[in-house]
């Protein structure tokens, strides 16, 4: 068996035995992984609590052939999430995105830039950055990066692109804007401000940064968080665990 190294986040952890439990990691080199961790419950174990939900490390793990559990062997902490420290919005917030990458992402398959991007949001709130908007970044840039994003600048029937008026259609089935010609007979479409549009390109630039970002006002956020929920659950199949708490979330001061 081949012994791996890569740095990771943890993403879940769930009781195995007594003393072990399965971890599933966000790796920078390997995409999700999920492992035995032999002796992780112990008080003395051999990953010295490394192991805490949202916690960076860096991992040793013993690949396994087929579908069967990886055998982590090491895990040294390089950072500890400690926004639950500051306030609960956060650290819910940190769940979120564990849950997106646990949902979003297929094991085995590498992202190192979605791992960076998780990584930087998630020590981000451990600062005093407006998260809400930093979370409006990661969910667009993450589903970027997966090829998930839905067209914002073209129509998605016919490529016609859309120009940035006051309300511009947006089919949640079909993945993007649509012209007035191909919305008809399209179902799950709903009605979006132009500045929602507008906003949502501007946050999956490349090269754009917080500081760059114009503060998000209630409405806008408001707006943008019923779209990219709903969204979500198009895509996924189902309803994050956490969209129930971002919604009563989303007009709130930090």
């Amino acid at each position: 068996m081949a012994s791996e190294k890569s740095r990771a986040l943890v993403i879940r952890v769930i009781d195995f035995s007594e003393t072990s439990c399965v971890v599933t990691l966000f790796s920078e080199d390997f995409g999700k992984i999920s492992a035995l961790a032999k002796g992780a419950r112990r008080l003395k174990g051999p990953f010295e609590s490394a192991l805490d939900l949202l916690s960076l490390c860096r991992i040793v793990f013993l690949r396994k052939s087929s579908d069967a559990l990886h055998l982590l062997t090491e895990a040294k902490l390089e950072r500890r999430f400690r926004a639950a420290a500051r306030n609960l919005p956060r650290l819910y917030a940190g769940y979120y995105v564990a849950e997106l990458l646990r949902s979003l992402t297929d094991e085995g398959d590498p992202h190192s830039e979605l791992f960076q991007i998780a990584n930087d949001f998630l020590l981000s709130l451990d600062s005093e950055s407006e998260w809400r908007a930093d979370l409006f970044r990661f969910e667009l840039n993450a589903l970027r990066l997966l090829g998930h994003l839905p067209m914002l600048d073209a129509c998605v029937g016919c490529g016609k692109c859309i120009e940035n008026r006051n309300r511009v259609a947006f089919g949640q089935l079909a993945g993007g804007v649509l012209c007035s010609q191909c919305r008809i007979g399209q179902h799950q479409v709903v009605s979006v401000s132009g500045e929602v549009i507008a906003t949502m390109r501007r946050y999956t630039e490349q090269h754009a940064s917080a500081q760059q970002a114009a503060p998000l006002t209630p409405r806008v956020a408001g707006e943008m968080r019923g779209v990219l929920s709903r969204y979500l659950c198009h895509l996924l199949g189902h309803q994050p665990r956490m969209h129930q708490w971002l919604d009563g979330q989303t007009h709130k001061h930090q």
